[in-house]
């Protein structure tokens, strides 16, 4: 059995296999550990590929409404991962890792604490919580996110790392002054570096 187990979160209009390479490329860094990437539970409307939840007529005032609607069928797509592998419950060797819509929904999962999870990275994301935070402070979470991003601004995980921060998570935030909406290779390899940390107990 995998000691540990990697959650690839996709972004809107995308699917589990556009992360899945990421996955592929990190394996011979983190050996004995687990990749796993689902489509997000709902059809994306406007094309092919997934979301967590709508983007139709969203505003920042209505988003963390449709992401706690959304929690039901994203914590049964984990737990579901979860007991695949046979790792059910055992939060505490799972690390969830998101771009853009699935950054939003890891870090929701983050906030909330609903699961002791062993960390948690946030590529391109926003924390999008109107909720009193309440997080499994022990969770550590990586924020990467490009000064160039012209789909979601860099200063939404700024403004998250220091929400996150003040409610006791362990945070590292990494801003790349060229990158747009998008992983990229430095950000890939920092995650990686990240979660072998995360998973050295």
């Amino acid at each position: 059995m995998a000691k540990a187990l990697v959650i690839f979160l996709h972004g809107v209009g995308s699917n589990g296999e556009d992360l899945a390479a990421l996955g592929r490329h990190w394996a011979p860094l983190l050996p004995d550990v687990i990749f796993a990437a689902p489509d997000a539970p709902f059809s994306f409307p406007h094309g092919a590929g997934f979301e967590w939840f709508s983007l139709d007529g969203v505003t920042p005032e209505n988003r963390p409404a449709r992401v706690r609607a959304a929690r039901e069928t994203f914590d049964a797509t984990l737990k579901a991962i979860l007991a695949r592998h046979g790792l059910s419950d055992q939060w505490d060797k799972v690390v969830l890792v998101g771009f853009s819509q699935g950054s939003i929904m890891a870090l929701d999962a983050l906030a909330s604490g609903r699961f002791p999870l062993a960390g948690a990275v946030a590529f391109s994301g926003r924390l999008a919580f109107d909720e009193p935070l309440s997080p499994a402070i022990q969770t550590p979470a990586l924020l990467i996110h490009g000064h160039a991003d012209a789909v979601i601004p860099w200063r939404e995980s700024e403004s998250a790392a220091q929400r996150l921060k003040a409610a006791g998570v362990p945070l590292e935030l990494q801003l790349e002054p060229r990158t747009e909406h998008t992983i990229s290779a430095q950000g890939a390899m920092r995650a990686a570096a990240f979660i072998a940390q995360c998973l050295q107990d």
